[in-house]
């Protein structure tokens, strides 16, 4: 398989997991469960519970392994410097932007959406949107993603400038071990320590991120382990990712039973707020393997099937970034007008994700695709695909 190939497929898998973000933030409207969010839908449904549960299990670990990767190809092709500036342009302009336009738009829907949730009508009082213990007043809301990578780009350039100092013998030492660990069945097993100490501390076991502007230890460690083996899939990929691609089934597959055993703990008390740290620490490694195996999954599934540029995944890869940043304002204000409708929880849900899709890529392609808010976001989009793929110019 070839170098474009491949950046297809990953390119590709970039597209789906960013829809996938609309899922997940529309699901969590109509959760049964605690929801991480004070507002709620009406109508409820474990429908939702069970997309958000599935799909966090590995769209953001997927999206930080790809960060991993073309970050270290940057490296790589251009050097450490070009790469903190191409990151500098690409994310933290981006975020200095966009963030405080979200925050106060978000805020505006919040209050809105929690108006309807106490009073059952259409009003503005911020003094009734609660508190919800651990979280910020002033939040990094969904751009914490970028915000964290960021910071990885810095630790990594950091680490390749103290290389000098570390023997290499160790350096090789190091990778030669995260390789094995990829490369080898009993490895994803060990992965998953890490992950399970970070995520004992989080209800269920799953890390979902506070979003606060002082990175929190678990989560810095949860989303870095994943971008790290991105950067060691990039160094060994001519063995890794033969290797994902193969036994891409095999990966899914054996993600099923720590997945449905994880299920089964949640519904037996595990989801309760009095569950015991043991109990979090079996449900975090549980649901990590799954991370690990599901991921390595997708990245093989999307190299064996759609190894080529596709039209529709193209266009979709390339408004990525833009649905990104916008989505949210979707996914809220949409719930907000389906409140009071007729419909049911599914439904509710259904039509939210698809009426959000629309507005984003709508709105993409009437006033960003062209514009200077395109260029800003993805560069040049008539360049060739090595220039503006990932590693150039998209949010990973």
């Amino acid at each position: 398989m070839n170098t474009y190939q491949r950046l297809h497929s990953l390119d590709n898998l970039r597209a789906i997991m960013m829809w996938l973000g609309i899922v997940v933030h529309v699901s969590v409207n109509y959760m049964v469960n605690p929801a991480p969010t004070p507002w709620r839908d009406s109508q409820t449904s474990l429908l939702a519970d069970l997309l958000i549960v599935l799909i966090h299990a590995f769209r953001m670990p997927v999206f930080f392994i790809l960060a991993g990767f073309f970050v270290a190809m940057l490296v790589a092709k251009r050097g450490m410097s070009a790469m903190l500036r191409q990151r500098m342009r690409k994310l933290v302009w981006p975020f200095m932007v966009f963030w405080p336009l979200l925050l106060v738009s978000m805020s505006l829907l919040v209050a809105v959406y929690v108006h309807l949730n106490a009073l059952g009508t259409i009003g503005l009082d911020f003094d009734l949107i609660p508190q919800i213990p651990g979280r910020p007043q002033v939040s990094l809301l969904h751009l914490w993603f970028i915000y964290y990578l960021f910071m990885y780009c810095l630790v990594y350039a950091l680490l390749l400038r103290w290389s000098a100092f570390i023997p290499p013998a160790l350096q090789d030492g190091f990778a030669k071990a995260w390789k094995a660990l990829c490369n080898n069945w009993w490895g994803v097993f060990l992965l998953v320590l890490p992950l399970a100490a970070a995520g004992s501390f989080y209800r269920n076991g799953m890390v979902t991120p506070l979003g606060s502007f002082m990175p929190h230890p678990a989560e810095f460690i949860h989303s870095g382990m994943f971008f790290t083996c991105g950067i060691f899939l990039y160094r060994f990929q001519a063995d890794l990712l033969p290797r994902f691609e193969r036994k891409c089934w095999l990966y899914l597959c054996a993600g099923l039973p720590p997945f449905i055993l994880f299920l089964a703990l949640v519904k037996s008390g595990g989801n309760a707020e009095s569950a015991s740290h043991g109990m979090q620490a079996a449900m975090a490694y549980l649901y990590n393997t799954v991370s690990w195996l599901w991921s390595f999954a997708l990245i093989g599934l999307f190299l064996r099937y759609l190894p080529r540029q596709n039209r529709l995944l193209s266009y979709l890869a390339d408004s990525s970034y833009w649905v990104y940043l916008v989505h949210m304002l979707g996914t809220v204000g949409f719930g907000i007008l389906l409140f009071h409708s007729p419909f049911g929880a599914i439904a509710r849900m259904g039509l939210n994700m698809l009426l959000t899709t629309i507005f984003c890529l709508l709105s993409y392609h009437l006033l960003v695709r062209r514009s200077f808010v395109g260029g800003f976001l993805n560069g040049d989009v008539r360049k060739k695909p090595t220039d503006t793929g990932l590693a150039a110019g998209k949010v990973v």
